[in-house]
């Protein structure tokens, strides 16, 4: 890469975390701040009943959550090098707490999306901190792993935010799903708080310099490839959840959970799978979730089938994320922080777009959708492969 900016100050952190606690207090707090994102998907009709309106322009509620995620990431990841990376932490998902409450009290979906927005732009403090945490203070041999599994926290609220939003909408109505998430927030910074180790102090650290390094990331050799296909990951496991639910797709419960056991295996091959060259691996995956969203949309499968499908996707896009952290990461430098915060704000960038691609759509059907997701994941798969010249010239 040939990017330069002015070295870090030499200030490091001597301890490091310990595994055990800091990988599930991390991986379950990424799970609590995604669930907030997907949960959206199954209210979207009783919401839209207490609100006067129709389901359709509901999806601006996940929408307005994930462009508000992805401008926290921006700010929020190089602030953290001055403020200290437990600090920011603790505090945007404290905040994130109160932003939850008032979600749940939104008058109507002008204030709702509005309320979206800041309670993204809270939690938007945590994920890009909390992996620059990760590369900072847990031991090399374990950052992989960890890295793994807080993505598969993320992933993972795919489906448990989705079901958790559809049992709360069962028992006591849609607002009850963010008043949980309320309590949830509050009790996630206090453990974070307890668990993640102090900040060291970093003189002389720069937000802006990351800042004015994040342009020459993004056309760095070998990264812009991968940055141009980061919105795809995340955007196309989004759209094909709000396909689902928008075409009125039988059996949506058991399609939900069904991606579960992957997700949860996914940590548990993370160690044969780091023996593959990298490229290969995130390419492979990519090509995996095309495959198993073609063929939902070439056969018109039964819910049996489809679920082993949606299985599939699922697994190619766990695969995928932590993949695509490794090569950026690795391939960044002194400037990995502003890189996984370009990254992580990528990522949600896509998954603002995907509800409204399922959206714009979901007239032609569930094949249709599946379809042209497909064809951007193939696409992906292939800038992946790409940049593979970068990365070795860089």
């Amino acid at each position: 890469m040939t990017t330069t900016a002015p070295p870090r100050p030499a200030s490091r952190p001597a301890a490091v975390a310990p595994f055990g606690r800091t990988a599930a207090v991390l991986s379950a707090t990424a799970l609590l701040a995604t669930s907030q994102l997907y949960g959206a998907i199954p209210l979207f009709g009783a919401a839209a009943d207490d609100w006067g309106t129709r389901p359709g322009p509901l999806t601006w509620l996940v929408t307005a959550f994930g462009l508000g995620y992805a401008a926290g990431f921006l700010l929020f990841g190089p602030l953290s090098d001055r403020l200290g990376q437990r600090r920011v932490m603790v505090a945007g998902v404290a905040a994130t707490a109160v932003t939850t409450a008032l979600v749940a009290l939104a008058p109507g979906l002008a204030a709702a999306l509005v309320l979206r927005v800041l309670q993204g732009v809270t939690i938007g403090a945590f994920p890009p901190v909390a992996m620059a945490y990760v590369g900072e203070r847990v031991a090399p041999h374990r950052r992989l792993l960890t890295v793994t599994a807080m993505t598969t926290g993320f992933l993972s609220s795919a489906v448990i935010g989705q079901l958790t939003a559809q049992g709360m909408l069962a028992l006591l109505g849609w607002r009850s799903f963010f008043g949980l998430g309320t309590a949830l927030f509050a009790v996630a910074a206090l453990a974070l708080r307890a668990v993640l180790l102090p900040d060291v102090p970093r003189p002389g650290a720069s937000p802006a310099a990351a800042y004015r390094a994040m342009p020459r990331l993004l056309a760095a050799p070998g990264l812009r490839m991968l940055y141009l296909a980061v919105p795809v990951v995340l955007g196309s496991f989004v759209a094909i959840y709000t396909a689902l639910q928008l075409t009125g797709t039988d059996g949506l419960l058991g399609l939900r959970a069904s991606a579960l056991p992957v997700i949860l295996a996914v940590p548990l091959a993370t160690p044969r799978l780091a023996r593959l060259d990298p490229v290969a691996r995130t390419a492979g995956a990519l090509l995996l979730a095309a495959a198993g969203t073609a063929l939902i949309g070439l056969l018109a499968p039964g819910t049996a089938v489809l679920a082993l499908l949606l299985m599939a996707v699922t697994a190619g896009i766990g695969v995928t994320a932590p993949g695509m952290i490794d090569l950026i990461g690795s391939r960044a430098g002194a400037h990995r922080a502003p890189a996984i915060s370009l990254f992580t704000a990528l990522m949600f960038v896509g998954a603002s777009a995907g509800p409204q691609l399922a959206a714009a759509l979901a007239g032609r059907g569930l094949a249709v959708i599946a379809l042209a997701l497909a064809a951007l994941l193939a696409v992906a798969a292939g800038l992946v492969r790409a940049a593979r010249r970068g990365l070795n010239s860089a």
